[in-house]
């Protein structure tokens, strides 16, 4: 039996694979209500995808998808937080506000599946992002919640998490991080 490395496992589920050039780019803007129709459409690709990405990974600290990684540059992501919350859907969000204590913690990303790796974050964060009916609606998130959120925002302005590592900071191999426990699988 051939053993395929995590990032293959996510290349063929669908996943754009980090050094493709649709990730540095920044995600463009709904115009809503005008594009309701494709908002909602590439929001259900995005929970298909989680759905068959969620079928064989599990990701007990939640995770979450951006349009970019599925190969579509539309200001869109959708995260599903660790039990049985709500998912959160975001469309054109903007970081707001974030509070100034932070947290490193091990992320993980659908992008490059094979490695963890260290990630400072703010604790708060407060996150603005338009309705299909075109209504702002600003909602603040706070530990686990801001980190996916922020990993996600990230994403839709074309920034990878290894930008916001700390410099001499070398990620782990993904079955180090396995042993340790101590990681956010945020996508």
């Amino acid at each position: 039996m051939i053993d395929v490395r995590p990032s293959q496992q996510m290349r063929d589920l669908g996943v754009v694979q980090h050094g493709a050039s649709i990730l540095a780019q920044p995600a463009r803007a709904f115009a809503l209500p005008a594009e309701r129709d494709e908002a909602e459409r590439i929001t259900d690709e995005l929970f298909a995808a989680m759905e068959r990405i969620g079928q064989v990974h599990p990701f007990a600290k939640g995770m979450g998808i951006a349009a970019l990684q599925i190969g579509i540059g539309r200001a869109a992501a959708v995260i599903q937080p660790p039990g049985d919350g709500p998912s959160v859907i975001l469309l054109n969000p903007k970081i707001t506000d974030r509070s100034s204590e932070m947290d490193e913690q091990y992320e993980g990303c659908l992008t490059f599946f094979d490695v963890r790796r260290l990630v400072p974050r703010p604790l708060k964060i407060t996150v603005e992002t338009t309705s299909l009916a075109s209504e702002a609606v600003t909602t603040v998130y706070e530990r686990g919640l801001a980190r996916l959120n922020h990993h996600e925002v990230d994403h839709l302005d074309g920034l990878l998490y290894n930008a916001r590592m700390r410099t001499g900071v070398e990620p782990i191999p993904v079955e180090e991080y396995r042993q340790t426990g101590r990681a956010w699988a945020y996508e």
